[in-house]
């Protein structure tokens, strides 16, 4: 008895795998080879390779670190699939299921990661500055896309202590094309921006900043355009004000001291005052004397070479350079000429806006005669050492004068006699 059971359980056992292997289904492999193409700003293709040959797929995908199961995901019938409505400038991760049959579903596929392309810089004045594509990320970050470059001044224009971040983005594969030491040419739909702003606390940055106004200038069929971006109080968005306004602002300088300004944010027409030579617009700041220094180490006019965003010149040493007014190891006369050059030069020169009304001619190329500074240093001393809307010097931007500023001019002057 116990033989004929134990025969017919070897039996059973027999006929229950043959059964088995009957019912066997193939197991459904992971997709490999999984690439991203055709990447712009808003979409890319992926595409991808699948040993099993089936005709359906699951695709999930979602800023890069999602969790499974919590992205977007689309259905597939071959072995390549559009994502579209994707944020620009951001990564994305990107899993492969396969559906070999209705429950056969092979598991996800190793991750993709890849980036969407920046949004080039709109050269046009629209309503919101974050339209312009000059940054990434938080806005009020001040973030400068690289679509764009900073640039620095070795000498800057003086406007109540606020400080300045400036930036120049250039229409793809152009540059600015060497034109001597004063500005460089620059290609149509350039846009130049300066952004005005303070910091809650020099002694610790911390604490953050205020972000007043950005000022733009764009180069539109070879004319010069002037807008300024006025910033909210929430500093995440700045929109274009061509009427100008007043923003009272507050900061603690690094001596602990609190300083008050009522700050001028300029109309168009105010812009048009300083920019204008011979009844044209024009940028003053980026002249290449005054950007022939170096900036971390690195001469600043090489590294636009070096970065291809300054042609016709091989090298910084063919430009002539301007001084930091500050910095008293160079010559009293170079470092008032540069304080000049930055500040008044712009208005007092053939063709400025005072170019009729005045004798001086300040720039930093103008001989010491020619200038005329000698004969007007008293007028100069007076119109620079106290503020008088409508008299003292620099004529507007500013709503105090700058002490440290007149004193360099001061000494100057006294040397000339």
């Amino acid at each position: 008895m116990r033989k004929i059971t134990f025969l017919f359980l070897i039996c059973f056992v027999i006929f229950s795998c043959g059964k088995d292997e009957d019912d066997t289904v193939s197991a459904c492999l992971a997709t490999t080879n999984i690439v991203a193409n055709d990447i712009t700003t808003s979409s890319a293709t992926i595409t991808w390779t699948d040993p099993n040959l089936s005709n359906a797929y699951v695709v999930e995908y979602g800023e890069s670190g999602f969790a499974l199961g919590s992205g977007s995901t689309i259905e597939e019938t071959t072995t390549s699939a559009t994502l579209t409505n994707l944020n620009p400038e951001t990564t994305y991760d990107v899993y492969i299921q396969a559906i070999c049959a209705t429950n056969n579903t092979s598991l996800h596929s190793e991750v993709l990661s890849f980036t969407t392309e920046i949004s080039p810089v709109v050269p046009e004045f629209r309503t919101n500055l974050s339209e312009l594509n000059l940054f990434s990320g938080n806005l009020g970050d001040l973030n400068i896309s690289s679509k764009a470059f900073k640039y620095e001044l070795n000498t800057e224009l003086f406007t109540d202590y606020a400080h300045k971040q400036r930036l120049i983005a250039l229409p793809e594969n152009t540059s600015m094309l060497y034109d001597g030491d004063g500005l460089p040419i620059f290609p149509d739909n350039t846009v130049i921006a300066k952004t005005f702003y303070y910091n809650v606390d020099e002694r610790d940055l911390s604490l953050g900043r205020i972000i007043i106004e950005t000022r733009v200038l764009i180069k539109i069929n070879g004319v010069w355009e002037t807008g300024d971006y006025k910033w909210n109080a929430a500093q995440n968005e700045a929109t274009l004000d061509l009427d100008g306004s007043i923003v009272p602002v507050t900061w603690i300088d690094v001596d602990g001291a609190t300083n008050s300004s009522n700050y001028n944010i300029p109309s168009n027409t105010d812009c048009f005052t300083c920019h204008n030579i011979y009844e044209d617009v024009t940028p003053i700041g980026p002249k290449l004397r005054n950007m022939n220094f170096e900036v971390d180490g690195v001469n600043q006019l090489d590294a636009f070479i070096n970065n291809q965003h300054l042609s016709g010149l091989s090298g910084s040493s063919e430009v002539s350079s301007i001084v930091n007014w500050e910095d008293t190891s160079a010559s009293l006369e170079d470092r008032a000429r540069s304080y000049f050059d930055i500040n008044c030069a712009h208005c007092h020169i053939q063709g400025g806006n005072c170019g009729n009304q005045s004798i001086l001619r300040l720039a930093y190329e103008t001989s010491l005669g020619d200038s005329k500074i000698a004969e007007r240093s008293f007028s100069i001393s007076i119109r620079v050492s106290e503020y008088s809307e409508g008299f003292s010097m620099p004529y507007i931007g500013t709503t105090m004068i700058h002490p440290e500023g007149v004193e360099l001019i001061r000494e100057y002057l006294d040397s000339l006699e």
